[in-house]
């Protein structure tokens, strides 16, 4: 592991600080990584779903619950930090469906960071809560909205590589396609998201 990957504010590094108990960190790493999970928690929780749970919701319990399983997550290079936030995501997701699916759960329920609504919940490091974070990511709904321009095809190989932070061979496997298919698509694909990003400057 090189010294760029093992400074205090890598994400090596404020794991590392996170494990030592330090709630700073805690933040750092929500701020880092809430916009690219956002965006993927929005497209695997699905329109139905969303008017059911807060994609905020699904977030914050998907942060906590990586908190506490800390122990079990082992560093390998920069990506697989938020894979393995995307594993947890799913599982809090589906969890969150199965419970819907029996009765309606209560916001205290939901709500695991301090809040008006629910002051017994874990302080943030600062007086910024996680909703407050999401509510002022304009860019997030601006990349949603020319995801959701793009064919179907595009956005689930870029969903793929660029949230998951899967490897080429693993979304090959997926799709079912070949490691250079996979490469040509991911190409194109980006190419158009880049062209719609200009368009809307």
């Amino acid at each position: 592991m090189n010294g760029a990957e093992t400074t205090p504010t890598s994400t090596f590094g404020l794991l590392q600080r996170v494990r030592a108990g330090d709630e700073e960190a805690f933040t750092v790493l929500f701020r880092k990584y809430s916009p690219r999970l956002a965006m993927l928690i929005h497209y695997r929780m699905g329109p139905a779903m969303r008017g059911k749970v807060e994609v905020d919701d699904i977030l914050q319990e998907t942060f906590m619950a990586a908190v506490r399983q800390l122990g079990d997550f082992s560093y390998r290079n920069p990506g697989s930090f938020m894979s393995w936030l995307c594993r947890i995501a799913e599982h809090t997701i589906m969890d969150a469906a199965r419970y819907h699916g029996r009765h309606k759960r209560s916001p205290e329920q939901m709500l695991t960071l301090r809040t008006e609504s629910n002051p017994a919940g874990v302080e943030p490091a600062d007086s910024t809560t996680p909703s407050r974070i999401f509510a002022s990511r304009e860019r997030v709904g601006q990349v949603l909205a020319m995801l959701d321009a793009l064919p179907d095809e595009y956005r689930a190989v870029i969903i793929m590589a660029k949230l998951e932070c899967l490897s080429t061979q693993e979304i090959a496997e997926k799709l079912g396609k070949s490691r250079a298919q996979v490469a040509v698509l991911l190409h194109r694909a980006v190419q158009r998201l880049r062209q719609m990003e200009s368009e809307h400057r």
